[in-house]
């Protein structure tokens, strides 16, 4: 009986050891638990950072900067944003209608964000670019946010100082960050893009929309009745058909160049089909202006190559035959919208000028404030307003003159022209291709210029379309001058 309990004993006491033994195997020391706990807590922080962190990483990303800036040159005729503080009874007498928060606004931040994290992720001492400054956009920036302390509504100023800084970010943006031939062709294809996108757009318009067409878009489409029959005046996607004709115009002259230099087959049949297209679109808008635009475009195209280069007539001669081929369809129309009765929208538009000039002599320093000569002008209308039209200038010299006094509109004609040097300049490099495209830019701005003078053009597409390509054209004259390649076979004929 003792002998039995004593095995058991013996047995218990075996048991007790070999389950000790496994607990000592099996489970970690103290040591190996804390150094686990912590692994675990630095692997969840670690994660937690990751995931916080990864939309900045992701915009470092150099795809995610081309998808922001291809969103930037896309809205430009797409459009696609919301206005608040709407001020509808001003907008109809031609001021910035409201605050537009839009989708550029969004990318412009985002790429703005990527630029700062870039230079926060190079470490490494290098020498640096110097950053790129116009001096006469910053103090046109200046003086119309200077305007708003003696504007008669300052939040109409914040409206137009809004779009205006908004634009100018764009522009800086691609003057300092586009620094390859790569990048500087991906915006120009871009804007071929969304040209060609637009136009195919607006030329579907004219032969489906009529007077009775139920407005039902998820975008905004703006047609107009024109004149004669069932046809309209188009404005597609960018707003009234005069911006319409103004974005095409400025573009038509850089795809006219890109289609007589030596590219290959994709980018010549994006020049192609952006010129074909376009050239009926920007047709449908019946906008003179626009057409003015174009032409003195093609002679500023064609002057500059005769002077660099001597008589050549292959340019001139090919461009007269894609004239001809989109004339010759619409000749009727064309001949009546120039020679026949315009109802009287280019009369009225001198007693708005005089109108401004009425104005410019009572406030001819500080002017009345941005984006406040609709309300101003209450102050200044004769007896021939009574029946007469009463709306913003039609002109956009005398409209900056008006609202931001001498000093603003030296500093946007100076603008202008500093853009117009600098495609100048860049052509002169004889770069086989960006040399090209810096002279369709910049006789495109040159006709712009002229259309300048009989619109008021202070809506976001054309003036972000405006600084843009004065922004790519300063890129493209740097990365020129850096690199120069030799003129080669790919000059313009």
């Amino acid at each position: 009986m003792q002998s039995q309990e004593t095995f058991k004993g013996m047995r218990l006491e075996l048991a007790n050891e070999l389950h000790a033994r496994a607990d000592t195997v099996l489970k970690p020391s103290r040591a190996e638990e804390q150094w686990t706990d912590t692994r675990l807590r630095s692997l969840g922080t670690n994660s937690l950072v990751v995931t916080v962190l990864s939309p900045f990483l992701a915009l470092a990303s150099g795809k995610v900067q081309r998808a922001l800036l291809a969103i930037v040159i896309l809205d430009i005729p797409i459009q696609l944003g919301r206005t608040f503080f709407l001020r509808p009874y001003e907008a109809d007498l031609g001021a910035v209608k409201g605050l537009t928060i839009s989708v550029t606004t969004l990318a412009i931040t985002g790429l703005y964000l990527s630029w700062f994290l870039r230079a926060l992720a190079a470490r490494i001492p290098r020498a640096r670019r110097s950053l790129h400054v116009n001096l006469p956009l910053l103090l046109y920036i200046g003086i119309s946010a200077f305007s708003m302390l003696i504007a008669q509504d300052v939040a109409l100023s914040s409206f137009e100082l809004f779009l205006l800084v908004e634009a100018s970010l764009v522009y800086f943006y691609v003057a300092n960050n586009i620094q390859t031939r790569g990048e500087a062709l991906f915006v120009v294809h871009m804007l071929l893009g969304g040209c060609l996108l637009e136009s195919v757009i607006m030329i579907i318009l004219q032969f489906t929309v009529t007077p009775s067409t139920p407005w039902d878009f998820p975008i905004h489409i703006i047609v107009e009745p024109a004149w004669s029959g069932s046809l309209m005046r188009i404005g597609g996607t960018i707003g009234v058909p005069n911006v319409a004709g103004a974005y095409l115009s400025i573009l038509l002259a850089c795809a006219a160049v890109v289609l007589f230099t030596s590219v290959d087959g994709v980018r010549r049949w994006l020049a192609m089909s952006a010129l074909g297209f376009g050239g009926v679109a920007l047709i449908f808008t019946f906008s003179r202006g626009a057409w003015i635009a174009l032409l003195v475009a093609v002679f500023v195209i064609c002057f500059s190559v005769w002077f660099r280069r001597g008589l050549s007539l292959k340019g001139p001669l090919a461009l007269l035959v894609v004239g001809a081929l989109l004339y010759m369809p619409f000749h009727s129309l064309i001949s009546e919208r120039i020679l026949g009765d315009d109802k009287g929208s280019a009369e009225v538009r001198i007693p708005l000028m005089k109108l401004a000039y009425r104005m410019i002599a009572d406030n001819p320093v500080l002017g009345v404030g941005a984006n406040n000569f609709s309300v101003a002008m209450d102050r200044y209308l004769t007896p021939e307003f009574r029946h007469g039209w009463r709306f913003t200038v039609h002109n956009k010299y005398l409209l900056v003159l008006a609202e931001t006094g001498i000093g603003g509109l030296l500093a946007y004609v100076a603008f202008l022209l500093g853009t117009l040097r600098t495609g100048w300049r860049c052509w002169k490099l004889q770069d086989p291709l960006l040399s090209a495209l810096a002279l369709g830019f910049a006789a495109g701005i040159a006709g712009h210029m002229v259309h300048l003078t009989v619109d008021l053009f202070h809506v976001r597409p054309v003036q972000q379309l405006l600084w843009l390509v004065a922004g790519l054209l300063t890129a493209m004259y740097r990365i020129s001058a850096e690199s120069p390649i030799p003129d080669s076979l790919s000059a313009i004929p």
